[in-house]
């Protein structure tokens, strides 16, 4: 966890927007962010690979941006719009590479940053 450091997150009233920024030295073609709340397993929200290309879950999209910057080593995600649902801990998360620069799904993903808290409130 000590090779991804992220920031960001903290307590918003819904509506509000909060950004996540991750500093990863494992710096993978498939990077993700994967929320995880009490008593529930830790699940990827949303992807991106090295062209770009970005998957989000159903309940995120059109309000959760993801990207990347590969100079910088760095990943982004700009939470808009939030709901008490967003309300989790929340991870970057990076996925073995297979060689294409594409994302693999959620299974693939190996490594993880220490969590940041998001909380959504009423």
């Amino acid at each position: 966890q000590e090779d991804m450091v992220v920031s960001g997150g903290g307590s918003v009233q819904a509506g509000g927007s909060l950004k996540l920024s991750c500093e990863a030295s494992r710096f993978k073609d498939c990077m993700g962010w994967f929320r995880q709340v009490p008593g529930q397993k830790r699940e990827g929200v949303i992807a991106i690979d090295s062209y770009g290309t970005t998957a989000a879950v159903d309940s995120v999209k059109g309000r959760f941006t993801i990207s990347r910057d590969n100079y910088k080593h760095a990943l982004y995600l700009q939470m808009n719009s939030l709901k008490p649902e967003d309300t989790g801990m929340y991870y970057c998360a990076a996925a073995d590479d297979y060689g294409d620069g594409s994302c693999a799904g959620w299974s693939s993903f190996r490594y993880f940053g220490q969590g940041t808290q998001v909380t959504v409130s009423s």
